[in-house]
């Protein structure tokens, strides 16, 4: 595949850093904006690199393009971003020809994720394609390679269970009460901190449990009203806290407090009550689960979901990397493909002149000669020696090299 790759005497770089050696201070540093992305390409286009694709996500930076030095693409990077080259070299990966192109295709089938097994990735590495074709910075090559890793991606999604299960903690918590709560849909659910893990939450509620009763409490009032107004649901003032819990069917802590929010005497109640505690640290008080009422669910409970989902995932592993393989395979025989097809043109040109030459000739000498005849039959006889040529150099038995260097020979193709 290597001398394939190379284009112009460029060959195809992948050039990043990712959450494997970069912090997230670190990779902020190279975050790249949507309006940055058509800057780097518009530069890269006046430096004579004809080729690129720009993906910026929070986990990884990455440029992938045909370049005579990797160092093309890292000064790219670092010109139009806050890092510096020496920050990038302490957390860099730079990949050359089929290891960029395998590189891509892990990255897109989520086994190079954070999480193994996060598809958000592909929809990004659509965007940038779709961004660089605009600004005329891809050729066939990229193209084809994109969509061949689309297509390992959804065949990595749809025949394996990579992508099963819970793997954040406020997704394992709405799985825990689908799979434990009765009619979830019709229970009043109280949501307590709207900060991060709070709105993801909130999120997965919406979507997974088709529920209307939630209502939503935090100290800042604007904060939860703002979530609230996107998803239309109800907002208590913090005064009113005790009051919400002692009438919810479930309640989710996901506060950023120091000591404990939830206190035993809080809650005055006979009906049952699921208190899920996302905080860390806890913020529901120990003394609460001695209530008869209460049944409460901590943290550790539900990250130890998210790890046993992330070891069952790890068994799909060797079943993507054989799609993986199957899909790059395919790549590979279009790759090898376009390697010679310059030659089979060459080849069809010149017997073609042949023809011309000839065709004209008899035009000459044959007084009622049938030209519009002579022209489809010798069409013919061109269009299946070259697939004879064509079928000869996708012969793995034979060397391609070799093949193309006599054919080249023998009808003088370096001539023309």
């Amino acid at each position: 595949m290597e001398s394939q790759l190379r284009a112009k005497g460029a060959s195809f770089y992948t050039i990043g850093l990712s959450y494997k050696k970069a912090d997230a201070e670190t990779r902020g540093h190279f975050s790249i904006p949507e309006d940055a992305k058509v800057t780097i390409l518009n530069e890269a286009k006046k430096q004579g690199i004809e080729v690129l694709l720009v993906t910026s996500t929070c986990n990884r930076t990455e440029l992938h393009g045909f370049a005579q030095h990797p160092f093309q693409l890292i000064k790219l990077l670092c010109e139009h971003t806050q890092g510096t080259i020496e920050e990038f070299e302490k957390v860099a990966y730079v990949h050359k020809n089929s290891k960029a192109v395998h590189h891509l295709f892990r990255v897109g089938t989520g086994l190079d994720s954070q999480i193994l097994g996060d598809f958000e990735i592909i929809s990004q590495l659509k965007k940038g394609f779709k961004t660089s074709k605009q600004e005329g910075m891809t050729n066939p090559f990229l193209e084809r390679l994109i969509n061949a890793v689309i297509q390992a991606s959804k065949r990595v999604k749809n025949e394996t269970q990579i992508s099963s299960g819970a793997t954040s903690v406020s997704f394992a918590s709405v799985q825990y009460m689908l799979n434990n709560v009765q009619d979830i849909s019709h229970k009043k659910i109280l949501l307590f901190g709207t900060g991060k893990i709070g709105r993801n939450t909130c999120e997965n509620l919406i979507k997974h449990t088709k529920n209307d009763h939630i209502v939503l409490v935090n100290r800042t009032k604007d904060k939860a009203e703002k979530i609230a107004g996107k998803f239309n649901l109800i907002v208590k003032d913090y005064e009113n806290l005790e009051e919400e819990v002692n009438t919810a069917d479930i309640l989710i802590v996901a506060t950023g407090a120091h000591k404990p929010t939830i206190r035993k005497e809080m809650i005055n109640r006979e009906k049952p009550l699921l208190i899920l505690d996302l905080s860390i640290p806890r913020n529901v008080a120990a003394d609460v689960e001695e209530h008869a009422a209460v049944s409460l669910i901590h943290l550790d409970y539900l990250s130890k979901m998210t790890d046993d989902t992330l070891e069952k995932r790890k068994q799909y592993i060797p079943q993507a990397e054989a799609i993986i393989e199957e899909i790059k395979e395919e790549f590979d025989s279009w790759l090898q493909t376009r390697k010679f097809a310059p030659t089979i043109k060459a080849l069809k040109n010149k017997l073609s002149t042949f023809k011309d030459s000839e065709i004209e000739l008899q035009r000459k000498k044959i007084s009622d000669f049938n030209e519009e005849q002579a022209t489809i039959i010798s069409d013919r006889i061109i269009q299946k020696i070259t697939n004879h040529f064509a079928n000869h150099l996708k012969d793995e038995n034979i060397s391609a090299d070799e093949s193309i260097e006599l054919i080249k020979k023998v009808f003088q193709l370096q001539k023309q």
